[in-house]
């Protein structure tokens, strides 16, 4: 039995306050003040960030629905991958194809941001814009209104070497690639894992200092590819003229993103680069990009706290693609998926590569939803099926006769996958003058609220053209 010293309560007892609980001194805490007791009311965030993110393996079309709702964001983010994912964003008629630069960049009123999570190769940044200057009046200014992240890390001219070896020596030896875009992206995250990679801002500080760790990590790289092709000295030259040109951009992203979510109240955008089933811990497993591409990669990739995570929108494809190789449940290697691709016009934004097409996977998509918790859906590319006398949705995976009750992390139980498919009719006509959801045609109607009901997620938009006036929004 405790003695009763040991259970001692701190309370008045005979005008005298005990000495102590439980064996240990009470500390007499003085009364609050009204600005210490406000600290502990739970405050609601102040400013929340919209994100948009792909929910199928890609080329989604994201870069619409960021175009219509960059339009009156103040600030509009990347905060994973590099120069490896293209979004494609018509406006006035013209085509601008976006790789690193953000895609509301085009809103000369917003400012745009690539976080730490993303990783640079400033070549390809400068010729993207250069490009993009050319083909219309869009990017004019973009260098006044862009803001890169200091603690984003780069990528070198070596690591894009390095990818195109890897992706050789994986073909001489197992038979079969990633289909990496050899943009250096895999190996500048493994830089950046190993604790060896250079960001930004070491190259804006001492290029003295900057130029020692380059040549050793570019040694390293030699090291392990004796009969790869480094400048050292040409590419050190050419990251001195960057440095200067670079910069009046770079800021404290952490600092950056804490004014903006703190402050005056301001409409924030997150634009997702590839997608879900891309994802390195949730996609198909290896045949997946090398970032975080679902809803968590915001928060590491910006400095984002969670509590500032606003609406989710997951973009999906009325149809299923995919580029490069890798386990595709629903693809159509027959005439119908290639009416798909031709239709689609289903070539990559970034490598040109034909897009390999299938029927709508919403086994994928509700996983995709799992891990994300999307607030709404985009359907884009509606207007492909236009032509269809019925399509097929899957609905469910069987292996050997029996369902999977989720999708499979094994790639070669995923290869094995037996789809159950839901028929659905067609419309057989054009829905690319509907600028309404009662334009469309009745079964197309059907096939929206089809994909609702699976997934227990409402469609916020549907997509039936190229131009932002083709989008429709349902509510």
């Amino acid at each position: 039995m405790a003695s009763s010293s040991d259970n001692t309560m701190a309370s008045h007892l005979n005008g005298r306050e005990a000495v102590c609980i439980n064996g240990e001194p009470v500390v007499k805490r003085p009364r609050e003040s009204v600005s210490q007791a406000a600290l502990r009311t739970p405050k609601d965030p102040h400013n929340k960030v919209t994100v948009v993110l792909g929910a199928q393996w890609g080329d989604e079309g994201k870069g619409k629905v960021v175009d219509l709702l960059a339009m009156d964001a103040d600030i509009v983010c990347r905060c994973q991958g590099g120069n490896n994912a293209g979004h494609t964003v018509v406006v006035d008629s013209v085509e601008y194809d976006f790789h690193l630069l953000p895609s509301g960049v085009l809103n000369k009123k917003a400012v745009s941001f690539i976080g730490n999570g993303v990783v640079i190769h400033l070549p390809g940044l400068f010729e993207e814009a250069e490009k993009n200057l050319q083909k219309g009046k869009g990017l004019q200014g973009w260098e006044e209104r862009l803001k890169i992240s200091d603690r984003a890390h780069i990528v070198f001219n070596f690591h894009q070497a390095a990818d195109g070896v890897q992706e050789q020596q994986r073909q001489q030896q197992e038979g079969k690639n990633l289909g990496t875009t050899k943009k250096g992206i895999g190996p500048a995250y493994s830089s950046k894992a190993a604790r060896n990679g250079l960001r930004v801002c070491d190259l804006v500080s001492d290029f003295k200092i900057f130029e020692e760790k380059f040549r050793m990590l570019a040694e390293h790289f030699l090291t392990m590819y004796p009969n790869l092709n480094v400048d050292i000295e040409g590419e050190l030259g050419q990251l001195k003229k960057y440095a200067e040109r670079l910069r009046p951009l770079v800021t404290d992203g952490v600092y950056f993103m804490h004014k903006a979510l703190t402050g005056p109240s301001k409409k924030i955008l997150v634009e997702g680069a590839n997608a879900a089933l891309l994802d390195i811990d949730f996609g198909t497993y290896p045949f997946v990009t090398s970032s975080n591409c679902t809803v968590g990669g915001v928060c590491t990739g910006l400095g984002v706290p969670p509590s500032h995570v606003g609406r989710v929108y997951g973009v999906v494809k009325a149809y299923t693609t995919r580029v490069g190789v890798g386990a595709f449940p629903t693809e159509l290697s027959n005439d119908m998926g290639d009416l798909l691709q031709s239709r689609g016009r289903e070539f990559g934004v970034t490598t040109g590569r034909r897009r390999r097409c299938g029927w709508l996977d919403l086994i994928l998509v509700r996983y995709a939803h799992w891990v994300n918790g999307f607030s709404a859906i985009a359907l884009t590319k509606l207007d492909i099926l236009d032509t269809l006398p019925e399509i097929k949705v899957g609905v469910a995976y069987n292996v050997d006769g029996k369902p999977l009750p989720s999708f499979p992390a094994n790639m070669d139980v995923l290869n094995q996958v037996e789809v159950e498919y839901k028929t659905l009719p067609g419309w057989c006509r054009s829905t690319e003058a509907a600028r309404s959801f009662e334009d469309l045609p009745t079964q197309a109607q059907d096939y929206i609220h089809f994909i609702e009901d699976f997934l227990q997620v409402p469609v916020k938009w549907v997509g039936v053209g190229k131009s932002r006036e083709s989008i429709i929004k349902l509510f």
